[in-house]
């Protein structure tokens, strides 16, 4: 029955703040989080994720047969690799990795969020030097390496060590300039349309319609395998900044299912702001409907911490347009509700934003106009046109965008 267990401490400080144990018995893999006493006394202090309350504890997760990334409580899961950073693990350590060694064996400068692991001794868990992470110059090369990986092809250790650290399905990896840390989005070997550039495009589209996005731009352009480069909105510099998905806010495991009004309740509680963020939230929910977005699930919804207790939306991330999909949403407007990707229902549901019919309607109204106005100029500029375009018109011209400019 091996047992792991690792410090948690938090940013450059390597401020303590609790124990993580694990076990894995057979089948079962199950984690316990405790934590420091010093951490509870600190002036500082905050909750690491909101059903982990100061003062309280110990906190215990569990996985079960077929479903074993419970282990890891919410917000050591968040910083923990997804498929396409799991698959370059198994790679280089074999497969049968437990949840903890998934999230111990990733690289710690580019993990998520600001929690860190260190050993008995006090040393960081995988730290590898800010020279390790490929630089923004060396983007082609590294293109190449992902694409080596996918035909799988022979790619060495450092090579491999390269495409390390990043979460999410799809071939990316982490690179820097100076001290600004990007995450790299490559093109796959398997696109049959141009995704990256699509992502590029419906962020800039979001940040016109004024949402908060991560600044991000399109490499190798030219190329037929482009990059998208998303700045990192959990680094500020060298600094860290905590984050938890929407996903660990709302407390749910396994395959449950969440909704806008219950992130708008968790934005009443912790929120500095909530009005603010009321108003970003539902201009979110309007914008997955007008664009057809298939990603809004409760992982790709995330808060950054803003001291005193308090958390904040995080610029947006991974809208994803897809004109052949079935209309529907990830994450229910109501909770309890359907799942429909439907404008009229984000309008009545508008007061539990502490938004008045009046003003969603014109919230509606000029994000609608400014998508049908812009996004043929806007996926133009990131070089989709002609016979692409028309495959992502569906996206951008629905349904919903007629209902929307009129209602």
């Amino acid at each position: 029955m091996p047992d792991f267990s690792a410090h948690v401490v938090l940013g450059d400080s390597l401020t303590p703040v609790g124990q993580l144990r694990f076990t894995q018995a057979g089948p079962r893999q199950f984690s316990t989080f405790t934590y420091d006493p010093a951490w509870v006394e600190n002036s500082r202090a905050f909750a690491i994720q909101p059903t982990f309350p100061l003062g309280s504890g110990p906190f215990h997760a569990a996985g079960q047969p077929g479903n074993v990334r419970d282990a890891l409580a919410g917000v050591f899961a968040d910083a923990a690799p997804d498929s396409w950073g799991r698959r370059l693990l198994e790679r280089a350590y074999g497969n049968g990795l437990s949840e903890f060694e998934y999230l111990t064996l990733s690289d710690d400068v580019c993990r998520q969020g600001a929690l860190r692991f260190a050993d008995d001794n006090g040393e960081i868990i995988r730290r590898g030097a800010d020279d390790t992470i490929p630089r923004l110059v060396d983007l082609a090369a590294i293109t190449a390496i992902a694409r080596a990986y996918e035909q799988g092809k022979d790619v060495s250790a450092r090579d491999m060590q390269a495409l390390a650290g990043a979460g999410g399905a799809r071939p990316k990896a982490n690179v820097r300039d100076g001290d600004v840390l990007w995450l790299a989005k490559f093109t796959s070997v398997h696109d049959q349309w141009p995704i990256e550039r699509i992502e590029v495009a419906t962020l800039r589209l979001a940040r016109a319609c004024g949402i908060r996005t991560p600044e991000v731009r399109l490499e190798l352009a030219e190329t037929p395998f482009p990059v998208a480069l998303i700045q990192r909105f959990d680094r500020r510099g060298p600094g860290r900044i905590p984050y938890i998905s929407a996903r660990t806010a709302l407390g749910k495991t396994g395959t449950e299912l969440g909704s806008y009004t219950e992130i708008v309740d968790f934005i009443r509680t912790y929120a500095a702001d909530p009005q603010a963020e009321f108003r970003e939230l539902f201009l979110r929910l309007v914008y997955t409907i007008l664009v057809s977005n298939k990603d809004d699930h409760l992982k790709n919804h995330g808060f950054l911490y803003v001291g005193a207790g308090h958390w904040r939306l995080s610029p947006v991330f991974d809208v994803n347009p897809a004109p052949d999909r079935n209309p529907h949403l990830e994450t229910a407007i109501l909770e309890g509700g359907p799942h429909d990707r439907s404008i009229r229902l984000a309008l009545e549901a508008c007061e539990f934003f502490e938004i008045t019919p009046a003003e969603a309607r014109q919230m509606i109204r000029v994000t609608a106009r400014r998508i049908s106005d812009e996004w043929r100029p806007v996926l133009r500029e990131v070089g989709v046109s002609g016979a692409m375009a028309r495959h992502y018109e569906a996206a951008f011209i629905n349904d919903q965008i007629g209902i929307a400019l009129t209602i």
